[in-house]
């Protein structure tokens, strides 16, 4: 079977594939449906992306003084003399760029010939540029980051019709002990890079900046750790297993890990389900299930707690919060907590953790750390902090313009809706 993740087969002529693939997109933009012949991938991607119009290019978000600040904090600044090594001599050779870009699809750099370069600047393949999929349309970074995959997008398979002149390939990177998705690499150059070794070899930097991140990392034999930022179902990495829980597992460690003194059976209830659904047999079966699927050794129970070393994603922010370090606790935040759960007890901690890296952030007044900020699911509609981000930033910033005409349209949807909901009938 062919893999799904390259672009062109084995002995496809690939101006032909070029033209079959373009009359697809011309017929997509036009009806809103791809025909067949267009790559799985490929095709979900275009529907992901049908709002954005096909000839504009992604906007850039941070620049200068303020991009600087923002790679110098990043995980991937590590092992970027790693991707040099590896990739170096692709960027250099006049026909290729390297370019590595953060979990929100923002170039981080960009490298290669100055030609090429200059090339790319024409539809902002530069860093601070968002390229995920909302911001770019289809593209080997953005949609290996949509995917969680490794993927080659070929020419007219971009969205974006000022794209479609380049090939590239992209692998998405994680954090090895949390498993967070940290950004992706990438080469992008002509339509020969639609081959299968242009594919294998970011994976292969991908996997050895992995493995470069983890040596970086103490061995902590006896340790399990817990993500749970970002996403609606926790992981679990125990004893070199990664184990994927339910949403009810994953609020019951959530809770458990934010009270490791242990909590009562009526505790747990009011925490999980609230005042007036109380189910202690439900709960108990839940517990249960839990054991097992952690083991005996790991929970307890009289009160229910966790046993031995089991750290969070959520712990370890709180406590470089607790710290001062801001901008550690920012680059450890990919999302709120079990952001799908109401739970009582998780949504009274989500709030606590948001509120607290919030008025951390503020209160650094730093323009790259506001500019991250806004850039995250939580902060995206943060009227001050936009607020603040537009005093931080430099009059002429490139970044200033964007942050003011987003405090309007903030300014008139607050004030639209709390217009409507004065509007509204009282009983």
């Amino acid at each position: 079977m062919a893999d799904p993740w390259l672009a062109l087969e084995f002995g496809v002529d690939p101006a032909e594939r070029i033209a079959q693939v373009g009359a697809a997109h011309e017929a997509f933009l036009t009806a809103g449906a791809a025909p067949h012949r267009v790559r799985d991938v490929v095709r979900r991607s275009w529907e992901r992306s049908a709002r954005l119009d096909p000839e504009a290019t992604p906007p850039v978000d941070l620049a200068d003084d303020v991009l600087a600040a923002y790679r110098a904090v990043h995980p991937l600044a590590r092992v970027l003399p790693l991707f040099r090594d590896l990739l170096g001599g692709i960027a250099q050779d006049g026909a290729h760029l390297m370019a590595v870009c953060d979990a929100d699809g923002r170039l981080l750099w960009v490298e290669g010939h100055p030609g090429v370069l200059r090339h790319a600047e024409r539809m902002n393949f530069v860093p601070g540029a968002r390229w995920d999929e909302t911001h770019a349309g289809t593209n080997a970074p953005g949609t290996a980051l949509a995917v969680d995959h490794s993927v080659q997008i070929f020419a007219t398979e971009h969205f974006s019709r000022p794209v479609q002149r380049w090939t590239c390939a992209a692998a998405p990177i994680h954090d090895p002990a949390t498993g967070r998705l940290l950004g992706a690499i990438d080469i992008t150059g002509g339509d020969h890079l639609a081959n299968p070794h242009s594919l294998a070899l970011v994976r292969a930097t991908a996997r050895a900046a992995e493995a470069q991140l983890a040596a970086g990392q103490p061995v902590e034999p006896g340790v399990t750790t817990v993500t749970a930022l970002g996403r609606d179902e926790a992981e679990l990495r125990v004893d070199g297993r990664r184990i994927r829980l339910g949403r009810r597992h994953s609020e019951l460690l959530v809770l458990l890990l934010h009270h490791p003194e242990g909590r009562t059976g009526v505790q747990l209830g009011l925490d999980l389900y609230g005042d007036d659904r109380l189910h202690p047999v439900t709960l108990r079966a839940e517990l249960s299930r839990l054991r097992r699927v952690l083991g005996p050794e790991l929970l307890d129970s009289r009160p229910y707690r966790l046993r031995g070393t089991v750290r969070a994603d959520f712990t370890t922010l709180a406590h470089r919060l607790d710290q001062g370090d801001a901008a550690g606790a920012l680059g450890a935040y990919p999302g709120p907590l079990l952001p799908g759960s109401d739970a009582p007890g998780v949504t009274r901690l989500r709030r606590l953790i948001d509120g607290h890296l919030r008025a951390a952030v503020l209160a650094t007044a730093d323009p790259a750390l506001l500019a991250a900020w806004t850039a995250t699911p939580t902060g995206a509609d943060d009227l001050v902090a936009w607020q603040a981000l537009a005093r931080a930033l430099p009059v002429g910033a490139p970044r200033r313009p964007l942050a003011l005409a987003r405090i309007d349209q903030l300014a008139r949807e607050y004030a639209l809706e709390r217009a409507t909901f004065l509007q509204r009938p009282r009983n």
